[in-house]
């Protein structure tokens, strides 16, 4: 199971207004644990007034660029995101997971055609795609749909500048823009089921991408996936990965203190090879909750059921998800689930984080 690392910030770039780009320099003993695939992320960890904060940060740095860095978007009342784009320097030290993530491409394939829709900071995993697939095959194409409110901001406008510049006829990109006006009418608004259908009519050639990734909201992902399979994209081409989630988390009803102090079920977990047993009440949310409330740390980041860090196996009993959005199909058949959102159905459950 990945633990976290001590990593220094060599360097941070403003990539916006509201956004910013930071390198880790990787120890020469932790260059292979610190080894990603284009499209995975990173789930790093700081201590913000007192608080332990995580966050899943995708990589943006293409596989041949010979550096490790994430971007970050500021959120409105997001922890770190603001304490990133106004506190952290250069010097400061992170502690981070190594990469993980199933948001990646077919390197092996030869004269690929990918499609990359991105909304905000979707970019920053389909940029790190984008520059490994076209600097390691002279035959494979690009195309970038990419929504923003403004010019001003599009994250990493000027690396994507370069992409166009450097590889010509082989990288085309295409900016929507929401709050600024566009000379084309196509161009201007959302990201959308029928702007998609729209740009297919011209300039998106949907019939030859032979692989789509999309990233952002969530509901432009699912109006941008459905959109690509009625025009003829096979629905296991297209990669998905959140940024946002709209659904509603859980809600319970407010429990009696008698209650609250019930206990819902008995927990053993499997974790780096060893064994944990501890009691889920009913006034644990989820059972990363219950375990951090005895002390046990298992792995997690977004909370939301989006980046599968906490994604483990049922090997016994049975457990509920509020939510899942990003396991797939067969995992969920072979009985794995993300504990963020998981709570007992039976008296007794026991999970394994370190199955594959």
């Amino acid at each position: 199971m990945s633990r976290f690392h001590a990593l220094k910030v060599t360097e941070i770039r403003r990539e916006t207004p509201e956004s910013i780009s930071i390198r880790f320099a990787v120890p020469e003993a932790l260059k292979a644990d610190f080894a990603f695939q284009p499209g995975q992320y990173l789930t790093v960890r700081t201590m913000i007034d007192g608080e332990e904060i995580r966050r899943s940060y995708s990589i943006c740095s293409g596989l041949d660029e010979g550096a490790l860095r994430v971007g970050i978007k500021r959120v409105a009342g997001g922890a770190f995101s603001t304490y990133a784009n106004e506190n952290l320097k250069p010097g400061d030290v992170l502690e981070v997971m190594p990469p993980e993530g199933r948001f990646t491409p077919k390197l092996d394939r030869k004269g690929l055609h990918a499609l990359g829709i991105a909304a905000g900071s979707g970019i920053t995993p389909i940029l790190s795609i984008a520059k490994t697939l076209l600097a390691r095959d002279d035959a494979a194409r690009f195309t970038l749909v990419y929504g923003n409110q403004t010019t001003h901001s599009v994250m990493f406008a000027e690396e994507i500048e370069d992409l166009k510049n450097r590889y010509l006829g082989r990288f085309t990109v295409v900016h929507i823009l929401s709050r600024e006006a566009q000379d084309v009418p196509v161009l201007a608004g959302r990201i959308t089921a029928e702007r998609l259908r729209d740009l297919a009519n011209g300039i998106l050639d949907v019939k030859t991408v032979d692989e789509a990734f999309l990233c952002g909201p969530e509901g432009m992902v699912a109006e941008a996936k459905s959109a690509l399979t009625a025009m003829g994209v096979p629905a296991d081409h297209i990669r998905t990965e959140l940024f946002t989630a709209s659904a509603p988390r859980k809600h319970f009803k407010p429990l009696t203190p008698a209650e609250a102090g019930a206990v819902l079920a008995e927990v053993n977990v499997t974790l780096d090879g060893k064994g944990h047993r501890f009691e889920m009440l009913a006034s644990d949310e989820n059972i990363i909750e219950a375990a951090a409330r005895h002390g046990i740390d298992l792995p997690y980041s977004c909370k939301g059921g989006m980046c599968c860090t906490c994604r483990c196996k049922v090997t016994a009993g049975a457990v509920e998800m509020a939510v899942n959005y990003s396991l797939e199909p067969w995992e969920t058949e072979a009985g794995f689930v993300l504990s963020c959102q998981s709570t007992p159905k039976t008296a007794e459950v026991t999970l394994d984080f370190d199955e594959m």
